[in-house]
């Protein structure tokens, strides 16, 4: 006979944004139970940014001698161990463990139960043989890779990225179906690493950014050797051991594709299956959970936050959603999401980094009311320096000065696209951008001279001129 337990507060998924709810709560005073049938840290920590970022770093050091001449430098031929690479990845998981784990949430006085819940009322989770009654609940539960119906490809031996980072054999000629964020990612630091590597995209690379940002970084990326289809129709996937085969639709006709290993990067599907969610009263679809602007569900005793909640599937997206939860469960404020200044970034190299809106999104909402402020990375002192000047700044603004969303692709985009998401967030002007005090010589002097830009047609302008001859004959 199921135990029975109550508990101010039960979150389901021990994922970044569980794992923010589950600390903040408890520390709070809270009592608070958590449930995780995976691992602790969910994708985040043991499939997706973590060793993601990982693998680039170390494909990052494979590919730092390719142009060292320029610099005088120059040394023995490259070698890489893909294997030992891959225990760089695991290596750095296991650093970050030890903080996600059920000791330390235990430790913090969080009740860990290890296992799948499910509902089983609107008020009631059952996991193992523990029936949780609860105050208010949260769902968790993260995403997966999502698997396209292509004909063959189920029955076929491919990787995702729950899988990749177990792979210790170096492939020799990787296949990437999805030119998103993910399979780009990966398919750029494979190529690093040694492998040959092609990307199969259905419609455009990289297609939910702004093309002026990711047609700088998609030529490079050809640049490096990866050969990238867009537009491409797979007829059928087959494999056995060591060979993948892939027929694509072409004018010229089928065309047959051959590779050792198959990375499957096509999109994110939400982790609701085992939920039960029916018995909880609780909306959802095939892209997440329903909710409102204050993340309740229909049920409004159960809130859902980052992917199962079908927003912008970012980490950093969870763990503002857990701010938002901890403000409405615990202490009944009304507090509700504004995404008007959240940050993303992609991390190929060079960088693709963006926030707020595009200049399509802002021409269909502002229409004529849109100005666009540009800054080269190749008229940046630091840059050439440092013999990175393909990029450039591109700031959406109005005509009065209000920052709508930028985007910047280059070295070091991540980084610096983090003033403009403040700037939006505290709904400051493209002047406070252009006026602050710049170290000389930095990166950071794109974003004040693209800002500046937006006064250049004003200070340089025959009325300007008029006044300043007008002034000069006081003396």
């Amino acid at each position: 006979m199921s135990k029975t337990l109550k508990t101010d507060l039960c979150i389901i998924g021990g994922g970044s944004g569980g794992l923010s709810v589950a600390a903040g709560a408890s520390q709070m005073g809270a009592d608070t139970v958590l449930i995780e049938g995976g691992k602790m840290g969910g994708d985040c920590l043991n499939y997706g940014c973590v060793p993601s970022k990982a693998l680039i770093a170390a494909a990052k050091k494979a590919y730092s001698l390719h142009d060292a001449e320029q610099f005088g430098v120059s040394g023995s031929a490259l070698s890489v161990d893909y294997a030992k690479s891959m225990d760089h990845v695991a290596d750095v998981i296991a650093g970050i463990a030890p903080h996600d784990s059920v000791e330390r949430f235990e430790s913090l006085g969080v009740n860990v139960h290890e296992g799948y819940g499910k509902f089983i009322s609107p008020m009631e989770v059952e996991v193992n043989d523990v029936r949780i009654k609860a105050r208010r609940f949260v769902i968790s539960t993260g995403s997966s890779a999502a698997i396209p119906p292509i004909p063959g490809l189920a029955d076929s031996h491919f990787l995702t990225n729950e899988t990749l980072f177990e792979n210790r054999e170096k492939p020799e000629h990787l296949i990437v179906i999805g030119g998103g964020p993910i399979g780009m990612e990966m398919a750029q630091a494979h190529r690093r690493l040694g492998c040959r590597v092609t990307v199969l995209e259905a419609f455009t690379a990289l297609g939910k950014d702004d093309p002026d940002l990711t047609s700088v970084a998609l030529k490079i990326l050809k640049d490096e050797g990866i050969d990238i289809r867009e537009g491409a129709k797979i007829s059928f996937v087959k494999s056995e051991k060591g060979k993948v085969e892939i027929e694509l639709e072409g004018d010229a006709g089928p065309e047959m594709l051959t590779g050792t290993h198959l990375l499957v990067a096509a999109g994110r599907k939400p982790n609701l299956d085992r939920l039960n969610l029916e018995a909880a009263g609780v909306d959802y679809t095939k892209g997440g959970i329903s909710v409102d602007d204050r993340l309740r569900t229909s049920n409004k005793k159960v809130f859902a936050i980052g992917d199962a909640a079908g927003s912008y599937q970012f980490t950093h997206v969870a763990g503002y959603h857990a701010g938002i939860v901890i403000r409405n469960a615990l202490f009944r404020m009304p507090a509700k999401v504004n995404y008007s200044g959240l940050p993303w970034v992609t991390y190929t190299d060079p960088e693709i980094a963006n926030v707020g809106l595009t200049e399509q999104q802002a021409r269909e909402r502002f229409g004529s009311d849109v100005e666009i402020l540009t800054f080269p990375y190749a008229e940046n002192d630091r840059a050439r320096a440092e013999r990175k000047t393909e990029g450039l700044v591109k700031a959406v603004v109005t005509k009065k000065g209000k920052i709508l969303g930028a985007g910047i692709v280059g070295i070091q985009a991540g980084e610096l696209i983090q003033p403009w998401a403040l700037a939006i967030s505290g709904g400051l002007k493209v002047s406070a951008m252009a006026s602050f005090i710049s170290p000389y010589p930095t990166l950071g002097e794109i974003n004040k001279r693209a800002a500046g830009s937006f006064y250049t047609p004003k200070l340089f302008s025959d009325r300007t001129r008029s006044i300043v001859r007008f002034l000069s004959k006081f003396g």
